[in-house]
C-alpha cells in the first residue's frame, strides 16, 4: 500500500512538473518564417494589414504616424548668457525652459507648467492638435557681450525637414525666429504651424513670487484696431488676422508678432476654474496666445516665416520699436456718452516721455517726478489764478446770496432769477470756479496714469537710506508703498492745510463734511505706489504756495490800509 502511495505521488509529481513547465516557461520556438515579434518588446505595434502594398504609393501621413509612435530623444538644454537676461532653451521645439530678466535684480518670466511657451508645434491640418518638434542644437552653450548671436535647431516630422533659427540681441528683450519648412517628397504637403505662449487661467492658490508672471488680459491688434480681454475665466476663442497677439499684466509684456503675410493670431481660454468653497482642486485653465501658419509646400520647395518673441519690461521706447507700443493701457478719459471718451495715450504718451527724458538729465525718478508736477502746475498757473479769483468773488458775495435764500425761500425760480441778477451786478461767473479746473483734470489724470504704468520707476529708489531688516529706509522703490507710511501722511497734512486755504462756498455744513476727505485720502494711499503718493504730495504743497502768494496782495493791500487809519 505504501508503495502504491509512493508511486502515485511520484506520478502526480511528474505531471505538475510537466504541466508547470508548458504553461509557465514554455520553450523558445524556431524562428518562424514570417518575422515575429519578441516576447522582450514592452509595448508592440500592431502587424502591418496583410493586404497593404510594400510602399507602391507615398503615404506621408501614415509615415508620420509610425514616426509619431517611436520613442523621442531625450531632452537638450543650451543656456544663453545675456547681459539683460539668462534664458535655457529646450530642445523640444525651441521653447524657452527658463527666461531670467535682469531687470532692476532678477525677474523670472517663466514658470515651468504654469507659464511660458510651447515650442514649435507641427499638425497635419488645422484643427488637429499640434506636436512638439524634437530637434538637435548646433551649439550647446552661448554666451554673449556686443553682439548678435544665433542658434540653430534642426529636426524631422512627418517627412518634413524643419529648421529653426533662434537670433539673440545683447541690448534688448526681443527674439527673431526663423523658420524653415522643407518637403523633400514627391507630392506637395499642407501643414499647420504654431508659435503658443501658454498661462493659467486662474493663479488663485499660487505662490506670489513676481506679478510680471501673472498676466491679466489678453491683447491683440488687427489693422491697427486695439482689441482686449480682461476677464481670463470668461471662455473666449479668436482667431483673425493682425499684427501682434499678447499676455499682459501693469509692467511686464509676453508678444508674438508675426512677420509677413500668411499668419493667424490666435487666443483662446479653456478648461475648468477650481471653485474653492466647493472644496473643487482641479487645476486652473488655461489660457493660449499663438501664432499659426498654413502653408502648402510643393515637393522639393520651402516654406519660410519669421516670429518675433518679446518678453519684458513695457518701456514705451523698447516696445515702440517693435510696434507692440499701444500694449500699454493708458485707458480713457469718461466724457458724456454722445463724446465717446478720450483716449488717454494722447496725453499719456508725451508725460511719460517728458518724465523719461527728465529722468536722463536729473538721474533720479523721484526728482523727475517733482520737477514734472512743477511744470504742470507752472502751465496751468493763469487759468489757477483765474478760478481762485472767482472763488473768492463767490465768497464775497456768499452773505448777500444767503440772504436771497431767506428771503425767497419758498419761490425757488424767483431765488433763481435774483440770484443771476446779482453775479450778473457784481460780473462774477458762477462757473468761473470750475471750468478752469475742469481743464486741468485730464493732464493731471494723464500724469497719474503715466505714473502708473510707468515700469521704470519698479525698483528706482528716490530718498533710500537703506534697509533695516524687513523694510526698507525710505523710499528705495517708487514703484512700491511708503514702508513707513510718511509720505501718505504728508499727503493727508498737505490736502489738509490746502482745503483750509481754499475759500468756502455753499452750506458751510458741507465745508465741514470736506475737511474729512484728507483723512480718506491718507487710508486709500497707504498701499499706493510712493511715485503716485510724491506726486499727489508736491502738487498739493505747490497749491498751497500758489494760494499764499495770491493772497500776498490782499493781506498787504489791508495792511497799507490799517497803518493808514492808524495815522488819521
Amino acid at each position: 500500500m505504501m508503495e502504491k502511495r509512493a508511486i502515485l505521488a511520484a506520478v502526480l509529481m511528474a505531471a505538475v512538473f510537466i504541466v508547470y513547465q508548458m504553461f509557465f516557461f514554455p520553450e523558445t520556438p524556431p524562428p518562424p518564417k514570417p518575422p515575429a515579434q519578441t516576447a522582450s518588446q514592452p509595448a508592440p505595434a500592431p502587424p502591418p494589414a496583410p493586404s497593404a502594398p510594400p510602399a507602391a504609393t507615398p503615404a506621408a501621413p501614415a509615415a508620420a504616424a509610425r514616426g509619431s509612435q517611436a520613442p523621442r530623444p531625450p531632452q537638450r538644454l543650451v543656456t544663453v548668457e545675456a547681459p539683460l537676461y539668462r534664458n535655457v532653451v529646450s530642445s523640444e521645439g525651441g521653447k524657452l525652459q527658463e527666461l531670467v530678466l535682469r531687470y532692476r535684480g532678477e525677474k523670472p518670466m517663466i514658470i515651468l507648467g504654469d507659464l511660458g511657451p510651447a515650442g514649435l508645434q507641427l499638425a497635419p491640418d488645422d484643427i488637429s492638435p499640434g506636436q512638439v518638434v524634437s530637434m538637435s542644437f548646433d551649439k550647446d552653450a552661448l554666451v554673449m557681450t556686443d553682439k548678435v548671436a544665433e542658434l540653430v535647431l534642426t529636426g524631422e516630422a512627418a517627412g518634413l525637414k524643419i529648421r529653426q533659427t533662434l537670433r539673440f540681441q545683447p541690448d534688448g528683450y526681443a527674439i527673431d525666429a526663423h523658420v524653415r519648412v522643407e518637403n523633400p517628397g514627391a507630392a506637395p504637403r499642407t501643414v499647420a504651424l504654431s508659435l503658443p505662449w501658454l498661462t493659467r487661467q486662474t493663479w488663485r492658490g499660487t505662490p506670489e513670487k513676481f506679478q510680471g508672471q501673472h498676466p491679466t488680459e489678453i491683447v491683440w491688434s488687427t489693422h491697427g484696431t486695439v482689441n482686449r480681454i480682461d476677464d481670463l475665466v470668461a471662455q473666449h476663442s479668436v482667431v483673425t488676422d493682425g499684427e501682434w497677439v499678447a499676455l499682459e499684466s501693469v509692467w511686464y509684456l509676453a508678444a508674438l508678432v508675426p512677420k509677413g503675410p500668411g499668419f493667424k493670431l490666435v487666443a483662446a481660454t479653456e478648461g475648468k476654474v477650481p471653485d474653492a468653497k466647493n472644496g473643487d482642486t482641479a487645476p486652473a485653465g488655461r489660457v493660449t496666445i499663438a501664432v499659426k501658419a498654413t502653408p502648402t509646400i510643393a515637393p522639393g520647395q520651402a516654406w519660410e516665416g519669421d516670429v518675433v518673441l518679446y518678453a519684458g519690461p513695457k518701456e514705451y521706447d523698447r516696445l515702440k520699436a517693435l510696434g507692440l507700443q499701444d500694449t500699454i493701457n493708458f485707458g480713457g478719459f469718461p466724457l458724456p456718452r454722445k463724446f465717446g471718451g478720450l483716449p488717454m495715450e494722447w496725453l499719456g504718451v508725451p508725460i511719460l516721455l517728458l518724465l523719461n527724458w527728465t529722468f536722463k538729465h536729473v538721474g533720479n525718478y523721484g526728482v523727475a517726478i517733482i520737477l514734472l508736477t512743477v511744470v504742470s502746475k507752472v502751465l496751468f498757473y493763469p487759468l489757477t489764478v483765474k478760478s481762485m479769483r472767482s472763488m473768492k468773488a463767490m465768497q464775497a458775495l456768499q452773505p448777500q446770496v444767503n440772504a436771497l435764500r431767506s428771503k425767497y425761500q419758498k419761490d425757488p425760480q424767483t431765488l433763481q432769477r435774483e440770484t443771476l441778477a446779482l453775479y450778473k451786478k457784481h460780473r462774477v461767473n458762477p462757473m468761473g470756479g470750475c471750468l478752469p479746473m475742469i481743464a486741468q483734470v485730464p493732464i493731471f489724470y494723464a500724469l497719474y496714469l503715466a505714473l502708473s504704468v510707468s515700469v521704470e520707476l519698479q525698483g528706482s529708489p528716490f530718498l533710500c537710506f537703506g534697509h533695516l531688516i524687513w523694510f526698507d529706509l525710505w523710499i528705495c522703490d517708487l514703484a512700491a508703498h511708503d514702508p513707513i507710511y510718511v509720505l501718505p501722511v504728508l499727503m493727508g497734512i498737505t490736502m489738509f492745510v490746502q482745503q483750509r486755504m481754499t475759500p468756502t462756498m455753499g452750506d458751510p455744513r458741507q465745508a465741514k463734511m470736506m475737511l474729512f476727505m484728507p483723512i480718506i485720502f491718507t487710508f486709500m494711499f497707504l498701499n499706493l505706489p510712493s511715485g503716485l503718493v510724491l506726486y499727489w504730495t508736491v502738487s498739493n504743497v505747490l497749491q498751497i504756495l500758489q494760494q499764499k502768494l495770491m493772497d500776498r496782495p490782499a493781506r498787504t493791500r489791508a495792511t497799507r490800509e490799517a497803518k493808514d487809519a492808524g495815522r488819521a
